[in-house]
């Protein structure tokens, strides 16, 4: 069996739901391993890849940071000597090295083996990679906590040190559930009517950790793949991390389970590496900082996924919008608002009612029409083109939006800021004819890069996801579309991986994945072309000939969401954002209250040059300066009565620390001047 159908096999067996894309990417599928669990694997690093994915080339720029290269250097040697640092990319996932996955996969194996030799009675029920680690989820009686872990660590080791093979036996089906039955693991018996079920033919396959037969020896239902013997793997570099909840198929209405998370790396120095990273992410986590620097709030008694912005955190949303407004309003794009709710047909048409309704909230009864809460700001675009009348001569069209949509999700599934119930998406779409894909493909790329590199980022991962066996449009359509977008990209000079067959139904798309100061890999900007809507719609343009035509209809998000990528920033700056984005730029800290009249004269001096400004007296100045060092603010300015006299200010930076006294005209001129040209810092 290859390992490209093990792994299809191993998804289908394992892939508890799939849910709407939240968070900007229309079409796009999330896959939830399950309710209860989410939440927990959403804070560890390894939850933000992907799982048994392509690998993609890397786009030529690579970008840097002060804090990736020193988040996880490594120890000195024992002589003395510095040895190169591991970062986060040089930790292959599950999805990027075959290798790794058979070790991450084999872990599962060994740990389960483990619990069932120490807990009597402890029944498995799957065990997937992920990626970079591993998990299982078990039905028992006892509790497992974190004190269970190193119990259950240290006899996987003690299996992993015997040696012992793994062995693969394929039998028939009635033979498997016969071997099911007599151990009484009715969970297996479940998966496997439904391998049966989706395919009676389908080969049927158990992986043995030791000789078939002999005593101790352990097996499991499972595809595979795995390493030859459980020498292969590192006893030194695997680590039990965690526990947590999840319901059986991720169903929150049947059987609750107890969940190990794992890692595994190939030698002891990369699992270190992991650990070192894992413990910055979180320092750095979104959650964590929106409530010490005051940003956001999230209240489970208002209504859990509904994001409360403060007045920092407003502050910092209203520059990331005014910063997008004009980048798009520069590159010939047009603003549009739409409501927030509409007639529950407008969805019946779109299609969406229909394929996502699960993750729509519930219609409202409006004098006796039923009206729904918007999911997507794609079919109000629509409208509004369907208002008009173009002509070929009109084309193209773009129009972008800061759209607030809601969408359902389950409790145990939200996380913070990633994944929320209302969120705006940084929509835009564009109606053009099919010669003008390409350079409106090219102009939405140079976007991208804009507002990306803005924020530091600049080192991408791009995949073209071209056409899948069912689909809707011409054979023509499909290939002027498909050209165009790799045109697009070799225009660019972005190298880019081929999903084949991996694009909607409706048409072929390009995702971009940014990575953050850890080394993370974060999906953004999602480009895809649509050859649905114009149809459902009966959207069409006049032709030079006077004939109707469908316009081609391209929709695209660089941010995801406004939620999402704001919580990215958060983490990328460990909350010390850049001085054009935080929200409070300068402090000016009095001495004394003798000196406040100076302090608010250039308060008001530096607010008429668009500086955002605070004052701040009555309190002891190792407070104050203690006080602005938490916020992270990026200067601060101490004014006691020499400084007054002078004009001048005491400056001191949150990057580089002291940088003595500077004329009041000198320090508002350097902010302003940063600001305006969106740099990280002041050059003083």
């Amino acid at each position: 069996m290859t390992t490209k159908l093990c792994r299809k096999l191993h998804m289908m067996c394992n892939i508890s739901s799939a849910r709407f894309a939240t968070h900007g990417h229309a079409a796009r599928k999330a896959i939830c391993l399950s309710p209860a669990c989410e939440r927990s694997l959403a804070s560890l690093p390894f939850a933000h890849g992907r799982i048994g994915s392509n690998v993609l080339l890397r786009s030529r720029r690579v970008a840097t940071t002060r804090a990736a290269e020193t988040a996880v250097e490594s120890d000195a040697s024992q002589e003395g000597q510095a040895t190169t640092a591991l970062t986060l990319q040089d930790l292959p996932t599950s999805g990027e090295s075959d290798e790794m996955l058979r070790l991450r996969h084999s872990c599962a194996h060994i740990m389960a083996m483990a619990v069932q030799k120490l807990f009597k009675g402890a029944q498995c029920t799957i065990g997937p990679w992920i990626d970079h680690g591993f998990y299982y989820d078990f039905a028992m009686e006892e509790p497992l906590t974190k004190k269970s872990l190193p119990r259950i660590r240290k006899e996987m080791q003690k299996i992993i040190k015997k040696k012992l093979p793994f062995v693969r036996e394929e039998l028939s089906a009635e033979e498997a559930r016969e071997r099911i039955e007599a151990i009484g693991e009715t969970y297996k018996l479940e998966i496997l009517d439904s391998i049966v079920e989706r395919d009676p033919n389908a080969p049927i396959t158990i992986y043995h950790i030791g000789e078939p037969g002999e005593k101790g020896s352990w097996w499991d239902l499972c595809a595979g793949p795995h390493v030859e013997n459980t020498g292969d793997i590192d006893p030194n570099a695997i680590s039990l991390d965690d526990v947590a909840g999840a319901y059986w198929r991720g169903d929150e209405n049947k059987a609750q389970l107890q969940r190990i998370y794992g890692c595994a790396f190939s030698n002891a120095t990369e699992l270190d590496t992991f650990h070192k990273i894992r413990e910055e992410a979180a320092k750095r986590d979104h959650r964590t900082l929106g409530r010490e620097l005051d940003l956001f709030s999230i209240s489970d008694e208002v209504g859990g996924g509904l994001v409360f912005w403060h007045p920092k955190g407003a502050m910092i949303r209203h520059t990331l919008e005014n910063f997008w407004k004009e980048i798009h309003l520069k590159q010939g794009y047009q603003l549009l608002y739409t409501p927030h709710i509409a007639k529950v047909d407008l969805w019946k048409t779109s299609g969406h009612f229909d394929f996502y309704g699960e993750s729509m909230f519930d219609q409202m009864d409006v004098e006796n029409e039923e009206y729904q809460l918007k999911p997507m700001n794609c079919p109000f675009h629509v409208a509004i083109y369907k208002d008009g009348y173009y002509s070929y001569r009109d084309l193209p069209l773009r129009w972008a939006e800061l759209g607030t949509v809601y969408r359902y999700e389950r409790s145990g599934t939200m996380h913070g800021l990633f994944r929320v119930r209302g969120f705006t998406q940084d929509d835009a779409h564009i109606f053009c004819l099919p010669d003008q894909i390409a350079p409106e493909i090219v102009g939405v790329l140079n976007l991208i890069e804009e507002l990306l590199t803005t924020f530091g980022f600049a080192d991408y991962e791009v995949n073209l996801s071209t056409r899948p066996e069912k689909s809707v449009g011409s054979d023509e359509i499909w290939g002027k579309a498909e050209s165009a977008l790799v045109e697009a990209l070799n225009q660019k000079g972005w190298g880019y991986s081929v999903d084949d067959g991996g694009g909607a139904f409706y048409g072929p798309k390009i995702d971009i994945k940014i990575r953050d100061a850890l080394g993370r890999q974060w999906q953004c900007s999602t480009v895809q072309l649509d050859f649905n809507l114009p149809e459902r719609f009966d959207m069409h343009y006049i032709t030079p000939e006077n004939n109707k035509e469908r316009p081609i209809m391209i929709h695209r998000a660089i941010l995801g969401s406004l939620e999402r990528f704001m919580g990215i920033l958060i983490e990328n700056y460990a909350g010390a954002f850049p001085i054009w984005f935080a929200p409070v730029q300068v402090t000016l800290l009095a001495v004394t209250d003798a000196v406040m009249p100076y302090v608010e004269e250039v308060a008001k001096q530096m607010r008429e040059d668009g500086i955002r400004v605070e004052t701040v007296g009555g309190m002891s100045m190792g407070k104050a300066i203690r006080n602005a060092e938490k916020a992270k603010i990026p200067v601060m300015c101490i004014i006691g009565e020499r400084e007054a006299e002078a004009k001048t200010l005491s400056v001191r930076t949150y990057v580089d620390g002291e940088l003595g006294v500077l004329s009041a005209d000198v320090v508002r001129s350097k902010v302003a001047a940063a600001a305006n040209q969106r740099l990280a810092k002041a050059e003083f």
